[in-house]
């Protein structure tokens, strides 16, 4: 029994033993399975290692490797040769081109030709400006202490002939054209002094910028409206431009499907403003509208005396939008006064945007007179606003200190486009809820003015009505005949209280009306009005000075320049009313400069003349009745 019990306590042992051994070795696999791998995986360091030192090791490059070499030297080490080489050869290529073209048929090709002439002369300027400049300035410096030295007699003597040349030529023109052309006259003069009087600081006004401001509104109206070259000129841009959008048909026929002019303001408009979104950042791409916004900008600062943030921002507002224009210089806008800050919201509430350009022009309002007022609301914006909040500290940032634009983010042209068209979507998202809601809420407050008026037998009280009677005053003051001020009125009541996108709609709707030729009044409502006061009304519309955009350059100038939070809020709303003003100023220089039209329709006019024996007497009118009918 001993022995069994022994032997029973050696098996249990020897199975524990084994036991034991089996984990024992299990653990020793794993081991060796984990040290395999560590082996491994240092051995493919090693391997890695010595791989990268065979190809640090200098070996024999074959024949065609060491040309290959030798090439790619001589290439970097003339680099800037090759190029310059290469862009004559462009160069030469485009101007064989055009030489074959003018040859060809010089009128077809006139164009062309002007567009190289100019980007010749500009090339030019610009390489002497940079490398000429010192000795530019030090040539003109005698006559410039010349003219400080004696600026004292010679301003006033230079006022003196600027207000008998206005006076002279109001009188001759008077006479030529008739007297309505001094109620817009007499408007612009109001103006100025209602923002005189209501200005924050009347004794600080410097009168250079307003002045000069107004000069120059008045000199490119006169180039546009009144010379055959710059208003062909203009007209020509605006035609091109038009036809340029109309491109846009081609991506919203495919998108929406034959019928999508169905739809017309989503599938018609909406695309215009994604195209021409996409076409001004591949233009930001290339550099070409900082240089064509720092020229203008540049000009503006040497005739108006301005500094060179409002100058460019003034500038930049007649292309882009008015949160896009001050990120041309947001590393300066901590830095600017509260002027400057003033000037910049004013120039952004006075103009209109490029993308909203084609929309209006789809709407069927004249490419040519909103060209024109985008050109002229930027120097009366700088007018406006150093009449209303005048300069009274030193500005720190000057012409001394390299002002240098923000450029494009995108590294390459469709990296750029697709940005652009990216973009356009808050935009035309933006242009949709706004006009949904706005439209909504108009309807709605139409007919509680309705029913409120019902009460007192003036159903046809409605808001229209209402902005009417306010704005009559002064879009008669702009020129506007007075049976057409009151729609007019209507037409500024709708772009101030809820957005120009309203206004030029229902000032499409009067254009179509007028062009179909229908009764000129139903139930004793006007259905369109005369020419001229359509032209007056295109430029009062041409800003985006509206309690809705208010908010919006509040918000967009304090994400770009927190520290300046306080100021924007404060100077905001009399920005409004000094954008507001500025666009009034360019439709009295419109309504000063803007010939009279015809009295009578030509349909009526010519109605009667085919359907009477009896030849009109004033055959000048019917002249000029089939000249428009035949254009």
């Amino acid at each position: 029994n001993n022995s069994e019990g022994v032997d029973g306590i050696n098996q249990k042992g020897l199975r524990d033993n084994s036991q034991k051994i089996k984990n024992s070795q299990k653990k020793k696999t794993v081991h060796t399975n984990q040290e395999d791998e560590y082996i491994n995986i240092e051995s493919d360091l090693r391997e890695n290692k010595r791989d990268s030192v065979d190809d640090e090791q200098p070996r024999l490059k074959g024949h065609l490797e060491k040309k290959y070499d030798k090439a790619c030297d001589f290439c970097k080490k003339h680099k800037t040769r090759i190029h310059y080489v290469i862009y004559g050869i462009l160069i030469t290529a485009y101007l064989a081109v055009v030489i074959a073209a003018c040859s060809l048929n010089f009128q077809r090709a006139l164009p062309l030709f002007i567009i190289t002439v100019l980007a010749i002369f500009f090339i030019c300027w610009d390489f002497f400006i940079a490398k000429y400049e010192n000795r530019i300035a030090a040539f003109f410096a005698p006559g410039e202490r010349y003219l400080e030295k004696q600026w004292f007699w010679l301003k006033w003597v230079l006022f003196a002939a600027i207000i008998i040349a206005v006076i002279c030529w109001l009188v001759f023109d008077t006479a030529k054209q008739g007297t309505r052309q001094l109620i817009s006259f007499g408007g612009l003069a109001m103006y100025v002094l209602l923002m005189f009087i209501f200005s924050k600081y009347p004794t600080r006004v410097a009168w250079r910028p307003v002045f000069s401001g107004i000069g120059m509104q008045l000199i490119l109206g006169l180039l546009i409206l009144r010379t055959k070259v710059g208003f062909d000129v203009f007209n020509w841009l605006g035609i091109q431009i038009q036809t340029f959008l109309e491109y846009s048909d081609t991506g919203a026929k495919f998108v929406f499907g034959e019928k999508y002019t169905d739809h017309f303001f989503a599938f018609k408009v909406l695309p215009t403003v994604v195209f021409f979104s996409t076409v001004m950042s591949m233009l930001y791409h290339f550099g070409f509208m900082q240089w064509l916004v720092g020229k203008v900008g540049w000009i503006m600062q040497i005739f108006m005396g301005t500094t060179p943030v409002e100058s460019l921002v003034a500038a930049g507002n007649i292309f882009v939008g008015q949160t896009e224009s001050p990120l041309l210089v947001r590393p300066y806008l901590p830095y600017i006064t509260k002027s400057e800050l003033h000037a910049v919201m004013t120039a952004g509430f006075s103009t209109i945007a490029g993308s909203v350009l084609g929309a209006y022009i789809s709407f069927g309002v004249s490419a040519s007179h909103l060209l024109t007022a985008s050109v002229m609301s930027a120097p009366a914006s700088l007018a406006t606003s150093k009449l209303f909040w005048p300069e009274t500290e030193k500005p720190t940032v000057t012409l001394k200190s390299g002002l240098q634009m923000a450029k494009g983010e995108s590294k390459n042209l469709l990296e750029a486009a697709s940005q652009g068209a990216s973009t356009s979507i808050l935009l035309v998202a933006n242009i949709a809820v706004n006009l949904i809601s706005f439209l909504s809420l108009l309807a709605f407050l139409d007919s509680a003015l309705s029913w409120v008026g019902s009460m007192f037998d003036y159903p046809q009280l409605n808001f229209e009505n209402i902005c009417a009677y306010v704005f009559m005053p002064f879009s008669f003051m702009m020129g506007v005949d007075w049976e057409d001020s009151f729609i007019v009125g209507g037409l500024l009541g709708y772009k101030t209280f809820f957005n120009e996108f309203l206004a030029y709609e229902r000032l499409s709707e009067l254009i179509h009306n007028r062009e179909k030729g229908g009764s000129m009044y139903i139930n004793g409502v006007k259905q369109y009005m005369t020419v001229r006061s359509e032209v007056i009304a295109t430029y009062a519309l041409c800003g985006f000075a509206n309690f809705g955009s208010l908010g919006l350059v509040i918000g967009g100038l304090t994400s770009i320049a927190p520290s300046k939070k306080k100021e924007i809020a404060g100077g905001a709303f009399r920005a409004m009313i000094a954008g507001t003003v500025a666009c009034f100023m360019t439709a009295c220089v419109a309504g000063m400069l803007t010939p009279p039209g015809l009295e009578v329709p030509c349909q009526f006019l010519l109605g009667k003349a085919f359907n009477s024996t009896d030849f009109p007497a004033n055959s000048t009118e019917l002249v000029e009745c089939c000249q428009q009918l035949f254009t």
